[in-house]
């Protein structure tokens, strides 16, 4: 099982990015399928979800910006971040559960 992140990259404030997530080894239609994001010297918060029905979940300090998406026939999980702020500035992983299994990461940077 594989998650492999990409996307990530240095933008302005108010800039976009689009990340995403290439699963192997399962489909991404089975699992939770999550975006997490740590910020220096911070902990975990979960950015957002999409379970196997296609339900979201956003964290208030990103809803509204970001949308969280799913390819079956690429097997990818992809999030939309648009009007980026510094607070974003984070490295955001893919991870699935259940079982567990989490990305490499990839670090996105918001600043001017």
């Amino acid at each position: 099982v594989q998650l492999v992140e990409s996307g990530g990259g240095l933008v302005q404030p108010g800039g976009s990015l689009r990340l995403s997530c290439a699963a192997s080894g399962f489909t991404v239609s089975s699992d939770w399928m999550y975006w997490v994001r740590q910020a220096p010297g911070k902990g975990l918060e979960y950015v957002s979800r999409i379970n196997s029905r296609g339900t979201t979940y956003y964290a208030d300090s990103v809803k509204g910006r970001f949308t969280i998406s799913r390819d079956t026939v690429r097997n990818t999980v992809a999030l939309q971040m648009n009007s980026l702020k510094p607070e974003d500035t984070a490295v955001y992983y893919c991870h699935a559960a259940p079982p567990s299994y989490w990305g490499q990461g990839t670090q996105v940077t918001v600043s001017s």
